[in-house]
């Protein structure tokens, strides 16, 4: 990393001004061709701004925090436990706050990833918006995980159009860079995950197929099962259902073999979807109440599972059932009370409960006024479809005509557009 974007990076860093930093040492606009790498300044003149921000010039101290750096990037890239990432991010924080490291810009950038792992969406912001300011200076390698990490930051926020082309961009300086095959997978991997999102199934299992080749040489198994996983939903979409359950049943083969609880249950979570899709609601039932009862599942997992239960219990005229489940899924909404997935599930939880105990005007109000303008603004084309279909069946029973064909008109042209993407 050149000194002059790593001085520049360090001021805006510590909310310095360019005449904060300058006073004394050199002009503000010596100081601007210094950061943006226009003019080569004295040793002197390097010291003394390090020294005002700081930050010490020691080349011994840079070859461990590189090592360290390196650990850390591993960490965020594989499932390990939070506790460790914190405890190794807080070292890192303290060791290049006051030494000059060649990691310095890369930690920075990977700090993105790292917000996005603990959940604090806002700080990933921030920390791209600081980013932003010194994104010109950035090499191949720095662009290449820059526009990656924000990626992630926009399908977390549910703009997978947006990710896709951050992804693209990372993708075009594969051959500008060296990284290790596993890293080259994973974007493969994100790739095709994000094409799922965005419905288009050919390029889905075209990337989840480049990243399993991968992954298995690797002897990553456990990637291998998510790229499965990845591949069932693709085939489960176009219908080629055996193909599809051939595929879970792999993931669930690797997650076994590897004891990983998030691999089985989110082949759980699918393979319910897929009996559903089919018609089979005694087995769709069946591997959702895995997922529902195992503890060690992500909140946000079991709501999914739960919710899905209540729906295929409400569609085999099953209410008692139902309803139980709806008191288990109010239990689990409390616990996910400050999360982004609160509002979607607090409005399917309460669309059931106003359907199942005939309350029609609060059905109705609910889904009407708030859940399908919710999804709407969200651009989640699923349920949009799933709940203007609800609705417009529940206007029709009601005699609202008019109403009805509005919603059924709305369920219609989403599918469409879903089939367009």
């Amino acid at each position: 990393m050149e000194i002059g974007s790593f001085i520049k990076l360090q001021r805006v860093k510590q909310g310095m001004t360019q005449e904060d930093l300058a006073d004394g040492i050199v002009s503000m606009s010596y100081l601007s061709k210094i950061e943006n790498q226009r003019t080569e300044a004295s040793p002197e003149v390097i010291s003394m701004l390090c020294t005002r921000l700081g930050i010490e010039l020691d080349s011994e101290k840079d070859i461990t925090i590189k090592e360290k750096c390196e650990n850390w990037f591993n960490m965020l890239f594989e499932v390990n436990d939070k506790n460790e990432i914190v405890e190794a991010y807080n070292e890192l924080s303290e060791l290049l706050a006051i030494v000059r490291s060649d990691s310095l810009m890369m930690f920075e950038i990977h700090k993105i990833r790292y917000f996005l792992i603990l959940g604090e969406y806002a700080n990933a912001l921030e920390q791209i918006n600081k980013l932003n300011e010194v994104s010109g200076s950035f090499d191949s390698l720095h662009l290449f995980y820059w526009y990656k990490f924000k990626g992630n930051f926009s399908s977390l926020n549910g703009e997978f159009s947006q990710a896709m082309r951050m992804y693209k961009l990372s993708e075009e300086k594969l051959n500008q860079i060296q990284i290790s095959q596993n890293q080259l997978a994973d974007l493969q991997y994100t790739i095709s995950v994000t094409h799922s999102k965005l419905r288009n199934t050919l390029e889905t299992i075209e990337y989840a197929n480049k990243a399993i080749d991968v992954f298995q040489r690797e002897y990553n198994f456990v990637r291998c099962a998510q790229c499965h996983i990845v591949l069932g939903i693709a085939y489960r979409r176009i219908k080629m259902y055996e193909k599809s359950i051939k595929h879970y049943n792999l993931a669930r083969h690797l997650g076994d073999l590897n004891n990983s609880k998030q691999v089985i249950q989110q082949t759980n979570q699918n393979l319910g979807y897929l009996y559903s899709a089919i018609g089979d609601s005694k087995e769709a039932i069946k591997f959702f109440v895995e997922v529902v009862e195992d503890d060690e599942v992500q909140i946000s997992e079991r709501l999914s599972a739960i919710t899905n239960l209540i729906k295929e219990h409400y569609k085999i005229h099953n209410f008692n059932e139902a309803i139980n489940n709806i008191e288990k899924a109010n239990k689990l909404l409390q616990l996910a009370e400050n999360s982004l997935f609160y509002e979607l599930y607090y409005y399917i939880i309460h669309t059931f409960t106003y359907a199942i105990n005939e309350e029609n005007e609060k059905f109705t109000s609910l889904v009407m006024e708030d859940f399908i303008p919710y999804l709407r603004k969200q651009k989640d084309y699923a349920n949009l479809i799933v709940y203007s279909n609800m609705l417009a069946r529940h206007l029709e029973l009601q005699g609202r005509y008019k109403d009805s064909v509005k919603y059924y008109k709305l369920a219609n042209l989403t599918y469409e557009e879903v089939v367009n993407i």
